[in-house]
């Protein structure tokens, strides 16, 4: 767990740098220059994330089950990954009404994501992981629309094309995923 843990830290708190430490890091990107601090930033990221895949597989060779998750709990999953999916779609797609309206649907995203994962794993490394990722995406998201709203940021109206092709976007990878490589990947049967 231990792992796990660390790897968390690092990633998300790189992560979470402009949350908590906006000014820090506004100071080192004048410093390092956008290039250099953005090689950083990705290496560090890198780091914590291979901890986390590292620290996730040796916890779960021995879990300890936190609670039972609910057979419902594996349906409900589905749906909000779908959700999650589109979500991402939409922070990459330009000019779509789901930005338009959420500003950052990349965190609302890991939010759905994260929720529907907690609902269908009870054990000790997935409450830890899961539960990391809802928090920070929570902070994060709450943050981010307070700076747009101190900064008076708004994103542009989107299109019914630009919609449609969010929903196709999410729900191809929401397939690929769930239906071909979130076994190959964790090692579980996402459906079936």
């Amino acid at each position: 767990m231990t792992v796990l843990v660390l790897g968390l830290f690092i990633f998300l708190g790189a992560h979470s740098v402009r949350m908590v430490a906006d000014p820090w890091r506004t100071a080192q990107i004048a410093r390092l220059g956008p290039g250099r601090w953005k090689g950083l930033y990705t290496l560090v990221s890198i780091a914590g994330l291979a901890l986390v895949v590292w620290g996730y597989g040796l916890a779960s060779a021995h879990p300890a089950v936190v609670w039972t998750p609910p057979v419902w709990g594996r349906h409900v999953a589905a749906l909000l990954t779908i959700l999650a999916f589109v979500l991402i779609a939409a922070a990459y797609v330009p000019r779509n009404r789901i930005k338009a309206a959420l500003g950052h649907p990349m965190l609302a995203g890991v939010q759905a994501w994260a929720l529907g994962h907690l609902l269908a794993n009870g054990t000790l490394a997935a409450v830890v992981l899961f539960g990391a990722f809802l928090a920070w995406a929570v902070a994060d998201f709450v943050s981010a629309r307070r700076r747009d709203r101190e900064a008076g940021t708004s994103y542009p109206t989107g299109t019914p094309a630009r919609d449609a092709m969010v929903a196709v976007v999410g729900l191809v990878a929401w397939a690929l995923l769930g239906f071909v490589l979130h076994e190959w990947m964790t090692g579980v049967r996402a459906f079936g």
